[in-house]
């Protein structure tokens, strides 16, 4: 082919195509239901929303029939690395608190999952929205370390008070400390 029959190209435009191009195919966009991310696990819808929008989206959803938190709990990653399951545009951070939120007259259920960030382990609590969470939200912080911002009793429910550490930490250090607790006899 001759240069008289090669057609003429801008080549600023064919750059900005292919960088468009590529960027819709590397970065999908992710599904998203009452404005968060979503994922299926299981047959379960599960809303990714950030600790920003956990207790508006709680309380939307509230509005919109689902009154029951039927679980909350607390997972730490620690060493997990990319092998989670979270929809494009969702950090995964090292600490996760999983809620489950149940809807008597659809019959349905929906699972948030919140990343909370090892530096600053704290979420705003769901107690004036859902009572119900206000042991669950004591024994995430008593296990896991995570304050639940807001909360009416932020205290140990499980491990006595002067307990030092977060047992279900991946890094908790494993020993065996004598514990004796108040009332238990010495004798073995």
């Amino acid at each position: 082919m001759s240069d008289a029959e090669t057609p003429s190209i801008d080549e600023s435009e064919l750059a900005e195509e292919s960088v468009e191009d590529v960027l819709e195919e590397e970065l999908p966009q992710p599904e998203l239901l009452h404005g968060v991310p979503v994922s299926d696990s299981r047959g379960q819808v599960v809303l990714h929303p950030s600790r920003d929008e956990y207790v508006a989206l709680v309380s939307s959803l509230r509005e919109l029939g689902y009154w029951m938190c039927v679980d909350l709990c607390g997972v730490d990653y620690l060493g997990y690395g990319a092998q989670r399951n979270l929809p494009a545009g969702v950090a995964p951070e090292r600490f996760e608190v999983v809620v489950g939120l149940l809807n008597h007259t659809d019959r349905s259920r929906l699972r948030l999952r919140v990343q909370i960030p090892e530096s600053d382990p704290q979420l705003a609590t769901l107690f004036p929205l859902h009572p119900s969470v206000e042991n669950p939200e004591r024994e995430v912080f008593d296990m896991f370390g995570i304050r639940f911002d807001g909360h009416p009793d932020m205290s140990r429910i499980l491990m006595p008070d002067e307990w030092i550490g977060h047992p279900l930490r991946k890094d908790y250090e494993l020993g065996r400390i004598p514990v004796q607790f108040k009332g238990a006899s010495t004798a073995r």
